[in-house]
């Protein structure tokens, strides 16, 4: 009788060995280890594999305030290379990088400094980075003045319109930020929260002057929501947590509900469950890199495991966690996949979302 293998001996860890190694090489020794470095390593390979995947839509969730760390040249290189489709963000990472854009800078400080001293001398901290607060209000002036320059009083636009007309604007000027760069190359930006970030303080300026702009969320949720018609597998990438990565786990659950079946069109990869007649279009891949910890209950640092019983993940496809600071992660998997994906990705189609 043959003798059954314990399937807790299927694969052996690995020691890595100090050597000669490029960054993907490493990346790819971690994943034979274990903890966060493992998982690293997986995320790096995974990634990869989803880049390698012709018929997946990539879209990327990225919180937080990680432009003003050096991480924007990162998600601009992501998006010349469309090795995302989608970029969903927070505010703050979508215009802070346009500071440096414009030829300002932020500096490297302390976590310790006197922080009445910084506001006195005009500082902002963001931990152990400053930014001057005239560098940003330049930025936020700037936004204000396209605004009242460049779109319709009383018209409603969702954040998705903003970001393509504004960076098609900054584009022109040579302010070659993340927007800018993602209207260039024909990547669509939403923020679902985008009031909450200079783009709000640049629309008070904008109504001190007798401009009216109005940001329609609904418009917003609706656009985000279509893509799901040109879709044909997705694959999601959080970077963070927050609202970026609540807004695209829904894409999964709630975008049959703008058809009257309840049904996307021409998807025929939907899962159904007792009691309801939605259908639900789980992620075929899902990466996330975040430091927030699943047992507070809050949604940055929930499973996919837990999302995998909303019917936003797949059961059965590759599902990667790393609980690491991202300063550390995003640079070292980038350089990994540079190493490893020699061609630009031709990515998914969305130009008729730009035709008006």
């Amino acid at each position: 009788m043959k003798k059954k293998t314990n399937p807790h001996l299927k694969k052996k860890v690995k020691a890595v060995e100090v050597g000669k190694k490029t960054i993907s090489q490493l990346l790819d020794a971690m994943a034979e280890t274990g903890f966060q470095g493992k998982k690293l390593g997986e995320i790096a390979q995974t990634w990869e594999r989803m880049i390698k995947d012709k018929d997946l839509t990539i879209i990327l969730g990225y919180a937080a305030s990680l432009s003003t760390t050096g991480q924007w040249k990162i998600i601009n290189w992501l998006i010349e290379n469309r090795f995302i489709d989608v970029l969903v963000g927070t505010g703050a990472n979508l215009s802070e990088d346009i500071v440096e854009a414009m030829g300002f800078s932020y500096w490297q400080g302390s976590h310790l400094e006197d922080d009445h001293k910084l506001f006195r001398e005009g500082f902002n901290r963001y931990y152990d980075v400053y930014g001057r607060e005239d560098d940003y209000l330049k930025m936020t002036e700037l936004i204000a003045d396209f605004y009242v320059t460049n779109l319709k009083p009383d018209h409603p636009y969702s954040s998705r319109e903003i970001f393509h007309l504004f960076g098609r604007w900054l584009w022109q000027k040579g302010i070659k930020s993340i927007v800018a760069t993602a209207a260039h190359c024909g990547v669509p930006i939403f923020c679902p929260a985008i009031v909450d970030s200079p783009y709000g303080d640049a629309g008070l300026i904008a109504k001190s002057k007798g401009f009216n702009l109005i940001i329609d969320n609904m418009k917003d949720y609706i656009e985000f929501m279509s893509l799901g018609t040109k879709i044909k597998d997705s694959g999601v990438i959080y970077i963070g947590g927050g609202v970026p990565k609540d807004f695209i786990q829904l894409l999964a659950v709630t975008a049959d509900l703008l058809f009257k079946n309840r049904k996307i069109p021409d998807r025929k990869d939907y899962l159904m469950r007792e009691g309801t007649n939605e259908t639900y279009y789980p992620h075929k891949y899902a990466l996330q890199i975040t430091t927030d910890a699943p047992q507070w209950g809050g949604l940055s640092g929930c499973t996919f495991e837990e999302a995998m019983s909303w019917g936003k993940e797949k059961t059965t496809t590759p599902k990667v966690q790393c609980y690491c600071d991202a300063t550390i992660a995003l640079p070292l998997v980038s350089h990994a996949i540079f190493e490893k994906v020699k061609k630009k990705r031709r990515g998914t189609n969305f130009s008729s979302l730009f035709k008006s």
